[in-house]
């Protein structure tokens, strides 16, 4: 759903950024990253850990409590969407066949969002949870929100 903002953007990010943000701890939202940075290849979506300064700020930003990681937030161009809104906006920019996931717009959002949050409060049970943090690569890095 779009959220109401609060306050300016942080720094890093600018008002034409497309930034998803994701959880860096959940083995899953870790997968979403590697499959944005397979199916991007025109750069468009900038990535941040929601547990960093920069991925605190933006969850402030969009009205969220910046310690609650059970939420992917995309800021399109200045306007911070979450849960399955989220993920449905950051489709668009993908490589086709993705940006056909749309049509689950069609969906009643209090449905998806029902169904986002059951995965989202169980993913770390349904799939896990790293120790690690992603590391990307040099030609990725750039792409990365700062901590």
């Amino acid at each position: 759903m779009r959220r109401p903002t609060h306050g300016p953007l942080p720094a890093a990010v600018s008002a034409d950024d497309l930034v998803i943000l994701f959880d860096a701890e959940c083995v899953v939202c870790s997968g979403w990253v590697h499959f944005i940075l397979r199916n991007d290849p025109k750069a468009n979506l900038r990535i941040g850990a929601v547990q960093t300064e920069t991925g605190r700020a933006l969850l402030s930003y969009a009205g969220l409590n910046p310690d609650d990681v059970d939420t992917m937030l995309f800021v399109e161009r200045g306007v911070p969407y979450s849960q399955s809104s989220a993920f449905l906006r950051a489709v668009r920019y993908l490589r086709f066949p993705w940006p056909l996931l749309t049509v689950g717009r069609v969906i009643p959002v209090f449905l998806r969002n029902w169904l986002y949050d059951r995965v989202a409060k169980n993913r770390y049970r349904l799939f896990g949870k790293k120790e690690l943090c992603l590391i990307p690569s040099p030609a990725e890095r750039a792409r990365f929100l700062p901590d």
